[in-house]
C-alpha cells in the first residue's frame, strides 16, 4: 500500500502524498500547471453542482466570455493593471505571425466582460446584471503548489451592475454568505467572514471581502473572496445608463470568486495520515460495499444481498459502490477507501447474511457498528448526517484552540514564529505598522472580523489606540 509520509514530520510532503497516492491530480508537463485527475475533478464537479445551485437560486444566470484580451483593456483600470502585471501571460503570435495587439490569457475577467457590458447596459431596466461564469485562469506564478497555487486553475467568477451603490454592497454581501454557507455546510470547513485590510484587497476594489479558513498546520488559507468594484470598471470602459430620473449614471459592480484551490482546503483541513477525509457531501461514493466470502457460493451469496443493499441506498439517492471485484483481498480494500476519503465502508461477509446485519466502520473516527439490514434505510443517511457534523465540528474546535489574544508585540512574535496558530490582536489601522509586522513576521492581515468588540484596546505594535481587532496568521 501507498506510505503517506506523517502530517507531524513534514506537512507539505503529506499534503503532496495524499494527492499523489488519492490520485486527486498530478504534474503537467508545463511547469507550474496541474492533471486534475479524475478522483480530484470529482471533487470539484461536486462543488461545482452545490455553488451553481446556491449561485441560481440567488438569481444568477451563467455565460462565457474569451479567455484572450486585448493588452489595451488591461491598461484602462490602473490599479488593476498594476496588482496584475507581474502575473499576467501574454500572446504575441498567432497563426504563424505577429498579432498586431498582443492578447493577454485572462488573469481575470473583469475588463473582457465590462467590455461587454458597455453594449448590453443602456438602462435602469437592464440592472441589475448577474452572471456568472465557470472558467480556467491563468496566473504566471513563480511558486506553485497542487491545488494551491498553480499557473492555470478552474474557478468561477461572478460580475454583476447595479444602478445603486447600496444593491452593490448588497450584493457583495450575499455573496460572502453564499461562499461562507457551502464552506461550512458542504466543505464542513468553519471560515471567519471579514474585510481585506487596503494592503490586501483586490486590485481595483473599493472593498474587498473574504472567508478565512485555518488548516491543520495553522495556517490560514482564503477560501473565497467578494469584491465591491464600485464604479471603477463602469468608468474606465465608460458604461453608462439612463436611470429613472433621465440622468447618465455610471453603474456599481462587484465581483467575486472560489477556485480549486477549495480542493487543498479540504484536503487539509481534515485528512490525516491514512489519507484523504472526505465530508459526505462532496463525496461521489459515500457509501462503499465490501463483500468478504472465501468460497464461491458464499461470495455470490454475499453478493446477492450487498446487490440488493446497493439499489436500496441508491433509491434514496446515497453515493453508493459495490466492490464486488475479487483480484483484492478485503483488508486491501480496507485501507484503499480510507485512502480515498471514503465516508462510510459497510462489510459483509456470510455471518451477517445470516444473521441480517452489516458492519459499518465511519472514515473520520474509524468507529465500527452492526446495523440491522431492515434499517439501513434509516440508519445509512442518519450516519452519513452525523459524519458530515463531526468533521466540521472538529475542525472547528481545532481552530478554535489555535486562535489566540495577543495585546502585546511580543506576545504576538511569540505565537506566530512558534507557529502556534492565528493572533487576534488591535491593529491602528496603519498601513506603514502592518508592513512592519509582516515583514518581521511573515503573517499578514488575514481579516478585519465582523465582529467586533465594544473595547478595542490598543494597537499590538504602536500601543496607540486600535481601529479594529484583527486577525494575524502566516498563509498560503
Amino acid at each position: 500500500m501507498a506510505k503517506i509520509t506523517p502530517r507531524a514530520q513534514d506537512y507539505s510532503k503529506w499534503y503532496l502524498d495524499i494527492i499523489n497516492h488519492a490520485k486527486l491530480a498530478d504534474y503537467a508537463p508545463v511547469k507550474g500547471c496541474m492533471v486534475i485527475r479524475p478522483n480530484g475533478y470529482a471533487i470539484w464537479e461536486k462543488m461545482q453542482a452545490a455553488l451553481d445551485k446556491m449561485f441560481k437560486e440567488t438569481g444568477h444566470v451563467n455565460a462565457y466570455f474569451p479567455m484572450f484580451i486585448p493588452e489595451h483593456f488591461m491598461q484602462k483600470e490602473a490599479e488593476h493593471v498594476e496588482g496584475f502585471a507581474p502575473e499576467v501571460a501574454v500572446v504575441t503570435h498567432g497563426g504563424g505571425k505577429k498579432l498586431d495587439e498582443p492578447l493577454v490569457i485572462r488573469p481575470t475577467s473583469e475588463t473582457i466582460i465590462w467590455s461587454m457590458y458597455k453594449n448590453w447596459i443602456q438602462s435602469y431596466r437592464d440592472l441589475p446584471m448577474l452572471i456568472n461564469q465557470w472558467a480556467n485562469v491563468v496566473r504566471w506564478e513563480m511558486r506553485t503548489r497542487l491545488f494551491l497555487r498553480t499557473t492555470e486553475f478552474l474557478w468561477q467568477e461572478g460580475h454583476t451592475a447595479h444602478a445603486t451603490p447600496e444593491e452593490a454592497e448588497e450584493e457583495t454581501m450575499k455573496m460572502l454568505n453564499v461562499y461562507a454557507t457551502f464552506a461550512e455546510e458542504h466543505m464542513a470547513v468553519p471560515v471567519i467572514k471579514g474585510r481585506k485590510s487596503e494592503s490586501e484587497k483586490f486590485a481595483g476594489a473599493v472593498t474587498t471581502y473574504c472567508i478565512e479558513a485555518m488548516m491543520q498546520d495553522t495556517k490560514a488559507l482564503q477560501a473565497g473572496t467578494s469584491h465591491n468594484l464600485g464604479q471603477n470598471f463602469s468608468k474606465a470602459f465608460e458604461v453608462t445608463f439612463q436611470d429613472r430620473d433621465g440622468q447618465l449614471k455610471h453603474p456599481h459592480s462587484t465581483s467575486w470568486g472560489v477556485s480549486t484551490r477549495l480542493i487543498g482546503a479540504l484536503i487539509m483541513a481534515h485528512s490525516d495520515d491514512k489519507g484523504l477525509i472526505l465530508p459526505p457531501r462532496l463525496a461521489t461514493v459515500q457509501v462503499v460495499i465490501v463483500p468478504i466470502g472465501r468460497s464461491e457460493e458464499e461470495w455470490n451469496s454475499v453478493c446477492e444481498v450487498a446487490d440488493g443493499i446497493r439499489k436500496e441506498l441508491a433509491a434514496l439517492g446515497v453515493g453508493v459502490k459495490l466492490d464486488d471485484d475479487q483480484k483484492q483481498k478485503p483488508g486491501w480494500k480496507f485501507a484503499e477507501y480510507e485512502l480515498l476519503g471514503i465516508p462510510l465502508r459497510m462489510e459483509i461477509g456470510p455471518r451477517d447474511v445470516e444473521s441480517k446485519q452489516v458492519m459499518v466502520a465511519r472514515r473520520d473516527t474509524g468507529e465500527k457498528a452492526s446495523i440491522a439490514m431492515a434499517e439501513l434505510s434509516e440508519q445509512i443517511p442518519a450516519l452519513l448526517a452525523s459524519i458530515q457534523q463531526g468533521i466540521y465540528d472538529k475542525a472547528k474546535a481545532f481552530r478554535d484552540a489555535h486562535i489566540f489574544n495577543a495585546s502585546t508585540y511580543d506576545e504576538l512574535k511569540a505565537i506566530i514564529n512558534a507557529d502556534q496558530g492565528w493572533v487576534r490582536a488591535g491593529w491602528n489601522g496603519s498601513a506603514e505598522v502592518e508592513a512592519k509586522i509582516k515583514e518581521e513576521t511573515k503573517a499578514t492581515i488575514r481579516c478585519i472580523p465582523f465582529e467586533q468588540p465594544e473595547n478595542l484596546g490598543t494597537c499590538v505594535y504602536s500601543g496607540e489606540p486600535a481601529k479594529y481587532e484583527v486577525l494575524f496568521a502566516k498563509a498560503y
